[in-house]
């Protein structure tokens, strides 16, 4: 977590920078199209890491060029972004705790440490289902229908 004026290509250089000593296995990962360009080949030299960007399949165009007298391309106003999906999901189960719907903490670390607890409530009750006896009344996200009490 960093300050907000703190913008991501240099809040993601920090986060990479010492990212092999913890994670040494790491070697692939998507990023968004804020990071294209001479970032993605610092990151490959720094880390050894490949970056896919993941971008819209019209190129993220909403109006394009069309020559004279040539009709214009069509760009759907909506388009579903390969990958997002993971992350849009992931906000959506933090989103489900109290503690998490709305910005209540003043201090970063704060928020840092209820998003470790809410991913490992997430993981201990997808655990506790899948190795439990037959059917759950749980939720598909791994959180129970009623918000989480904690917080």
């Amino acid at each position: 977590m960093t300050a907000a004026d703190v913008g991501d290509r240099d809040g993601a250089a920090v986060l990479l920078d010492g990212i092999r000593t913890q994670f040494p296995r790491l070697s692939y990962g998507w990023a968004d199209q804020g990071y294209r360009g001479p970032f993605l080949d610092w990151v490959r030299q720094a880390t050894g890491i490949t970056l896919q960007v993941v971008a819209r399949r019209d190129g993220g165009m909403r109006r394009s060029w069309a020559p004279a007298g040539a009709p214009p391309r069509v760009v759907p106003r909506f388009a579903v972004v390969p990958r997002r999906w993971v992350v849009e999901r992931t906000f959506a189960w933090l989103g489900r705790y109290r503690r998490l719907s709305k910005d209540y903490e003043y201090l970063p670390v704060t928020s840092e440490n209820a998003i470790y607890l809410a991913m490992s409530i997430t993981l201990l009750r997808r655990t506790g289902r899948a190795s439990g006896p037959g059917g759950s009344s749980h939720s598909r996200a791994g959180a129970p229908a009623r918000s989480a009490g904690w917080g």
